[in-house]
């Protein structure tokens, strides 16, 4: 079971792997083509010890040791939803729906909770789905579900463009992107197909954001981007704003991209 990762990620996950994460988590075997191993192990839900060992030239075992390094606690995307279940299902199912998937689609996912993923593997079947995370654990947790679905962990910006081209984006949690919504709409106009669909959501509305963003400051770096601005820059990049919806807990926009514009 491998998990990609872009080029900027200072671990590569190619050895075979052994993920302990907190308890409310399950335990997770990664595997992969080569010889050595990581053991990387989470403590106080958010610190990761890495420990590497390889063979070496005269069969004795080499150790390697890296620093430290922070993983983000993500749960708040599952946990805090003050809905109802079945009000909760409705929304991710309405925001699914309106990715129009096909069987023959190419999906990429963007900081998706597990549950939206969850649904979406179990609703809306098709030819290949990317998640694409900057959490190794969300993305572990994903990939011990689900072993076809493939897993880039690292920023949208740097996805390998092997995966390309999308016929549907879903931008769950935009907030979380460290980057301006003109650099998110430019490169995925470059790496989608004409007529595909973009949909940025957030199934608890711009409120729930806000106090996300209070709570959470160095994780949710922004807000969701009103009708007005949405519709300029999407238009700068060939994107056309087909469905807005931004009410008290519930926020969806729904961008085509222009066929004609997007091959000049």
């Amino acid at each position: 079971m491998n998990i990609l990762h872009s080029t900027s990620s200072f671990i590569p996950l190619k050895p075979s792997s052994l993920l302990t994460p907190p308890s409310f988590y399950p335990k997770i075997h990664l595997r992969a083509s080569h010889s050595s191993e990581f053991q990387v192990t989470l403590s106080n839900h958010a610190r990761f010890s890495v420990c590497a060992t390889a063979p070496s030239d005269q069969g004795t075992t080499s150790a390697f040791h890296f620093e430290d390094f922070v993983e983000k606690d993500w749960s708040f995307l599952d946990n805090e939803d003050t809905n109802t279940n079945a009000e909760h299902m409705q929304k991710i199912d309405r925001i699914i729906s309106a990715g129009n998937i096909e069987e023959t689609s190419k999906v990429l996912v963007s900081i998706g909770s597990e549950s939206f993923v969850d649904r979406l593997v179990e609703s809306s079947p098709c030819q290949q789905l990317l998640i694409v995370h900057s959490s190794l654990l969300v993305l572990a947790c994903i990939k011990e579900k689900y072993d076809k679905v493939k897993c880039w962990q690292g920023e949208l910006l740097d996805v390998s463009e092997k995966w390309t081209d999308f016929d549907v984006v879903f931008l769950y949690f935009l907030p979380a992107l460290p980057y301006q919504l003109d650099q998110v709409l430019a490169a995925l106009a470059n790496r989608s197909l004409p007529g595909a669909r973009l949909v940025i959501s957030h199934p608890q509305g711009r409120q729930v954001v806000e106090e996300q963003q209070q709570q959470y400051p160095d994780m949710v770096v922004s807000s969701l981007p009103d009708k007005t601005v949405l519709q300029k820059c999407a238009a700068d990049h060939s994107f056309e704003v087909v469905e807005f919806m931004d009410e008290p807990g519930f926020y969806l926009a729904v961008l085509r991209l222009n066929a004609a514009e997007s091959n000049q």
